[in-house]
């Protein structure tokens, strides 16, 4: 079905709703469309002031991205009944008159890439609104070494994570200015990443880094990274990227947050020669008697804390404190997951 095709339909499809008798203010009158999920058909709808929405339908459990709630598209979950059926939608709305052409280019787009993903329409519906989107993003300057490496560890956790819940990117919080990488309320992980052959004394950049949330627990992941210049040997930076992006449900939003981080797709090539293999990895509970200067730990002590911009490098080169062991990491990232759901 061509794009001419789909715009006639949608186009109709809106006209006819509109021409029908207003419903009540919390009911939208509507009409499928030609494109099928396994969820159920793509819809078109108009709402009780007129406004023309494009409804893609979801499971229940799915979650819908934050955020997109401007003067002209709103984006959110919306539950719809009948007499036959229930279903969940990903609604987009356009909610300004003066926009509504584009608006009719728009879900024609993503008519078009969901019939490539009938699987996963919210993914396409995604993949249309951040390329629109994308048409306005602004370029920055390319990451350093130091900085590929602690991007690089981030990411190894993140995989992790999205292996077991491709949602558990709203997981990562350091991109954002977290003080922890990242944080799902009670329980937190700070990313720690080196390439030096030697030791293990990780950078800390303030004094509230090792404090674990209020009420919780925190723990430190620290790799060391060996650089690779063997295909086979290790993981590419970029193939990492293309791993996390492959197994989240939403790469907008992490091709948002791996811009915080300073990545953009736009550089990719600067990085196609970066290849790193982890060569040791130890994760820590931060408890009392891990090595640290908080600004709790001074405060208890009775000293007032004035100081600004504080890094310092600790230690862990020893066997204390002890790392955990390979089969409690995994609890560690359970329990992140729990907290999301």
């Amino acid at each position: 079905m061509s794009d001419e095709t789909l715009r006639r339909i949608v186009g109709d499809s809106w006209a006819a709703l509109e021409a029908e008798q207003t419903t009540g203010e919390r009911r939208l009158r509507v009409a499928r469309l030609p494109v099928g999920t396994e969820q159920g058909p793509l819809t078109a709808a108009v709402d009780h002031d007129g406004h023309r929405h494009l409804l893609v339908p979801v499971h229940a459990h799915r979650k819908i991205r934050p955020g997109l709630d401007g003067p002209v598209l709103r984006l959110r979950k919306r539950a719809l009944e009948d007499e036959e059926t229930y279903q969940n939608y990903a609604d987009l709305g356009c909610l300004h008159h003066d926009f509504r052409d584009l608006f009719t280019e728009l879900c024609v787009d993503v008519l078009d890439a969901t019939k490539g993903m009938p699987d996963n329409p919210v993914k396409a519906l995604y993949g249309v609104l951040d390329r629109w989107k994308a048409l306005f993003r602004t370029q920055g300057a390319p990451l350093g070494p130091e900085q590929i490496a602690g991007l690089f560890g981030e990411l190894v956790v993140l995989k992790q994570l999205l292996e077991k819940d491709p949602s558990a990117h709203r997981l990562w919080c350091g991109p954002g200015g977290h003080r922890h990488d990242f944080w799902a309320g009670t329980t937190a992980v700070e990313v720690k990443a080196s390439t030096s052959a030697e030791g293990r004394r990780p950078r800390i950049h303030s004094l509230d880094q090792l404090e674990a949330p209020v009420g919780g627990a925190l723990w430190l992941a620290w790799f060391r990274l060996r650089r690779a210049t063997t295909a086979g040997v290790g993981t590419s930076f970029a193939e990492l990227v293309a791993q996390t992006l492959g197994l989240c449900d939403d790469e907008g939003a992490l091709l948002d947050l791996l811009a915080g981080a300073g990545y953009r797709p736009a550089d990719a090539d600067r990085y196609q020669d970066v290849r790193f293999a982890v060569s040791e990895e130890r994760w820590y509970r931060v408890g009392p008697d891990f090595p640290g200067l908080t600004g709790e730990a001074l405060t208890t002590a009775g000293i007032a804390v004035s100081a600004l911009d504080v890094e310092y490098t600790i230690d862990l080169s020893g066997e204390s404190p002890a790392p955990l062991g390979h089969d409690q990491v995994p609890q560690v990232i359970d329990r992140l997951i729990r907290e999301t759901v």
